[in-house]
């Protein structure tokens, strides 16, 4: 198989080619005599990211305050005491019931 060591031949050259340092004379890859040092304008576009960043925190708690706790829908008002007063009426089915409970604290104990 002779395709393999041509291959093989043509990586190892690609390889020491990319490897190799860029050979651009006297540039250090932007590293000049600014490199790392700020100017105003960038102090005064990060104070207004700051107070774009508070502005932004602020209106979004006001909005989460305005969130319920729940997302149960609620029972409805009239459903209550409706409630409430079919427990308070006794109906034919639980009137025997509730009198023979009634005879029954009445009776001594055995």
């Amino acid at each position: 198989m002779s395709v393999a060591p041509v291959l093989t031949i043509g990586l190892n050259k690609a390889a020491i080619v990319l490897a190799q340092q860029p050979g651009n004379g006297g540039d250090k890859g932007g590293q000049g005599e600014d490199f790392g040092k700020s100017s105003p304008l960038g102090l005064l576009i990060l104070i207004l990211f700051l107070i774009a960043v508070a502005l932004l925190v602020r209106s979004m708690t006001k909005h989460l305050k305005r969130v319920p706790a729940t997302f149960d829908p609620e029972p409805e008002q009239s459903e209550i005491p409706e409630a409430k007063e079919e427990a308070a009426e006794p109906t034919p089915e639980t009137k025997p019931a509730e009198a023979a409970r009634k005879d029954e604290a009445k009776s001594p104990p055995a």
